[in-house]
């Protein structure tokens, strides 16, 4: 969540009135779950979104979201598992790789898994070590 990845953050505090801290708060301590994967390969669709969070999609979409995004819109939030255009409002930013080619099964959640999420401070993310990651709640 922090400003270099929440590129929406301040939009997201301004239409829902609520200062950005607690938007953090609010969407951290949710419990979400896959509904369903679509629009790139490996992209969640997670229902569980607090109400005082619901936002609409961006006006304008962006034509490149980095990898890892977490991003709000409607009564959903997501990651984008790739580089890619999306019109969804960014709010963070996860170093796990969600989707990776190179993995036996490129794809990390599926429809049904429960996610949440832990803010971390930039120096916690650029230090994450994926080789050492371990899944909470089951894998795949």
């Amino acid at each position: 969540y922090d400003s270099e990845f929440a590129l929406d953050l301040d939009d997201v505090a301004h239409q829902t009135g609520l200062p950005a801290k607690e938007i953090v708060d609010l969407h951290s301590r949710g419990k979400y779950r896959v509904n369903c994967l679509g629009f790139t390969p490996g992209f969640p669709f997670l229902s569980g979104l607090s109400v005082k969070l619901r936002v609409p999609r961006r006006s304008t979409p962006r034509k490149e979201i980095p990898a890892g995004s977490v991003a709000i819109a409607g009564k959903q939030t997501g990651i984008y598992p790739l580089k890619s255009p999306g019109g969804w409002n960014i709010i963070g930013r996860t170093p796990v790789k969600i989707f990776d080619f190179s993995r036996t099964q490129p794809v990390l959640l599926y429809p049904g898994d429960a996610v949440e999420f832990n803010p971390i401070s930039l120096e916690e993310f650029e230090n994450f070590d994926p080789i050492n990651y371990q899944l909470t709640q089951h894998e795949h």
